[in-house]
Order: structure tokens, then sequence, then C-alpha cells
């Protein structure tokens, strides 16, 4: 008995303590300074790893010539087919023209520029958070104390920490919305929704230990209006949704993700689709319109490149969000891997992992841009417009654009794309008089 309430104690205690220096101030929008000072020091503790890193890499290997910091393995020629072909032997059809496109299929093979945007960005220095090289081992006994402490304190104290905070966060977004929800529609019954959903995304950022940068804030979305943003984690909506509130779009799910699904409805007007709702895009399209008609009603939150993306490059973007009409409000999130990956490789680990992951991770430090409000030109197809607004966002997050879509992280390159190189060589020959 005594051991039970000596537990019950020290929960006690502890819960007092995240409550009254986390939970109250986060909340309320206020900081105590806590989450600065700790990045201060983890700051300064990357620093110091870095420099006993490349003193150690120095004594051990003096030889070896400085690791290489391009963006790739190869060094890509991006001049034209039709020029490339031209220097060989000229525009006509010769036979070694086949060394074109084996080199073209060698490149693919070694550094695929669409299939490693699906895995975990690289770091130019060791963050104490994996061990990628063996030579971490080895290079000095301080560095192995300091990464066996970070493993104590991520694992001992942090994870605990962050699992309490989350659970709170998520047992007052259900608790919040479902008493919400009982009450009629109304101007109080919306502003209290938005102060529930605020609340709680504060609470959850907190249990990530996120630092946040909003950028440009006078351009936030507005009500009525559609907010896209290049796709990086589930944690996007909780990043947007801790500087204002959004009405989501997306699945239905089962489990503890369609709880709060089904309590959040209940207080915003949100956007759930059935499985088999969601295949119908004119069904869809309907009710996109219908709530963006709606003046009074929250932005729309949309991701279009419809999957996670390692936040080095932005890719497609599906034209359904930009058929609907209204003003379409950009914003950019740039993550910095330095203090933990924020990536979902969700074809490589499930999402409990996933959150064990980013829940053991030093911080989430990420910088956020509103960009101007676009609206579609006259003269502007649906496909046009998401490429505009695709350039955008790639320009003001620093990231690579790149037309692929992002469904082939789980599926095979259609036969569409493989016979466009096979037109646009044909169609040379045909304008050179080689065919015809």
């Amino acid at each position: 008995m005594e051991v039970v309430w000596a537990v019950g104690q020290v929960g006690a205690v502890w819960v007092a303590m995240v409550l009254g220096l986390i939970v109250v101030p986060s909340a309320l929008g206020i900081s105590l300074g806590i989450s600065e000072a700790y990045m201060w020091v983890l700051v300064k503790t990357l620093e110091w790893a870095t420099i006993r890193l490349q003193k150690g890499a120095k004594k051990r290997q003096p030889q070896m010539p400085p690791t290489p910091t391009a963006n790739g393995i190869i060094e890509r020629d991006e001049t034209p087919m039709e020029k490339e072909i031209a220097l060989l032997h000229g525009a006509d059809f010769e036979f070694s023209h086949i060394f074109y496109f084996c080199r073209k299929g060698f490149e693919a093979i070694v550094e695929d520029e669409v299939t490693q945007r699906f895995s975990s960005e690289e770091l130019l220095s060791w963050n104490l958070l994996t061990r990628t090289n063996v030579d971490f081992h080895y290079i000095s006994l301080r560095l192995t104390v300091v990464w066996v402490i970070g493993v104590i304190v991520r694992y001992c104290f942090l994870l605990p920490l962050r699992f309490t905070l989350a659970a709170i966060g998520i047992t007052s977004m259900i608790v919040g919305t479902t008493a919400v929800g009982q009450l009629p529609n109304s101007s109080v019954k919306n502003y209290l929704s938005e102060v529930v959903h605020l609340t709680c995304s504060r609470i959850l950022v907190r249990a990530l230990s996120g630092t946040i940068h909003y950028h440009n804030k006078e351009n936030r979305p507005k009500k009525g209006g559609i907010c896209v943003a290049n796709h990086t984690s589930p944690i996007d909506a909780i990043i947007l949704t801790n500087d204002g509130c959004y009405a989501m779009v997306g699945q239905v799910h089962g489990g503890l993700m369609g709880i709060i699904q089904r309590a959040t409805v209940k207080a915003c007007p949100h956007v759930w689709f059935e499985r088999s709702e969601i295949k119908d895009r004119h069904l869809v399209t309907k009710r996109l319109r219908e709530h963006v008609a709606d003046k009074s009603k929250l932005p729309i939150l949309i991701f279009p490149e419809g999957t996670c993306i390692n936040n080095t490059s932005v890719m497609m973007f599906k034209k359904g969000s930009f058929e609907i009409g209204g003003t379409i409000y950009p914003v950019a999130i740039k993550y910095d891997p330095q203090f933990g990956d924020a990536f979902w490789n969700s074809s490589k680990y499930n999402i409990v992992s996933y959150l064990l992951r980013i829940m053991t991770s030093w911080a989430i430090v990420c910088n956020v841009w509103y960009l101007p409000p676009m609206v579609r030109k006259e003269d502007e197809d649906a496909v046009q417009f998401a490429n505009r607004v695709r350039s955008a966002i790639a320009r003001q997050g620093g990231l690579t654009e790149l037309p692929w879509d992002g469904g082939l992280k789980r599926a095979k390159v259609k036969d569409t794309f493989k016979e466009e190189q096979q037109k646009n060589y044909s169609k040379m020959l045909v304008r050179n008089g080689s065919i015809g």
C-alpha cells in the first residue's frame, strides 16, 4: 500500500508540474522561457558535438578529402535530349543514340530524383540522435558520453513528458469539441470551437517541443478561402492550427483518429469523406464548393501533394483543389532536420513508430511562411494554376520543384510517362526529316 501511495504522490506531483508549467501557459499563449532555454542548451550542445566530430575526423583521417556537399551522388547534365543527341553525331537516327538513354537509365538507378524524396533528408553533421557512421563510436569518449546522456534524457524524461502532454491535448480536444458540439449553431459556438482547437493545438505543439516561426502573418488564410501547403508529416496540420483555425479535409478513419474526427466535426465544419465517397471526384468537389461558398466558415486546409515528401522538394499538386474556385492562400512549411526528422515515410513506418520517433527526437523546429493570396486567372486552367501556386511555395521554402506525382511512392510509373520520351524522340526525328 505504501508503494502505491508513493507512486500516486509522484504521479500527482508530475501532473501538477506539467499542468502548471506547460499546459496552462501554453493554453493561454504564454511562454515561461523554458522552451527557449532548452533550445539554447540544445543548440550549444550540437555545435560542440559538430566541432568534436570535425576535430576527430581530421586526426583519424587527415588524408581523406572533404565530404562533398552536393545535393546528389552524381552530377546530372540537364541538357535537353535534342541538343545532347545532336552533339553526338547529328539529329538523324544512329545506334549511338542509345547511349543517351542508357546513361539516363543508369542515372535513375543510381540516384532517382523521385524515390529519394520518399526517404529522410541526410544531414551534413551528426545531431546525436542516430549513429549513421561507425566512426562516431570512436571519435571522442566525451562525445559518446554526451550521446548516452542524451539517450537517457530523451527516453526517460522527454518521452514521458511529451506522452503526458499529448494525452492531455488529445483528451481535451475530444472532450472540448464534444461539449461545444452540443450547443446550437451560433457565433458563440463558433467562437468556443476556435478556442478549443487553438488551445489543444498549442498543447500538442508543446508535446513535440515545437519551436515554430510564423512569417508574414498579414497573409494568413481568411474565412471562405482555401489554404494549400506542402506536406511533410501528419503534424503539419497541428503546426498550422497552432496559429489559426481551419476546416480539415480528409478520409474517415477508425480507432483513435476516428474518435477525434467524430468529436471535432460536431464543433467545426470539417469535411470528412468515406472511402467510397473520396473516389468520387465530383462529389468531393461539390462538397468543397459548398463549404467555400459560405464565407462564414473556416478556411479549408488541403495538402495537394496527397502524400508526405521529405521536406526537400515539392511534388505535383493535384488539380482538384484548384477547380473549386475561391481564393487560394499558399503556405510554405520548412522543417529544420538538425533537431529531428519530421518526415513520415508511411511506406516504411506505421503511425505508432513514427510518433515514437518524433517524441524521442530533440525538438520540432520549423518556419511557416504565409504567402500572398492567389486567384485563378481567366486564361488559366486548373493544372496551370496548381503549378503556379506550387512554384510560389517552392521558392519561398527553398524547396526543389518536381513535376512528378507523389503517388509514385506506392505505385509504378505510368506507361504514359514512359511513352513521353519516345514521343519526344520521334517528333525530333520527324522535324529533322529522318522519318517520312
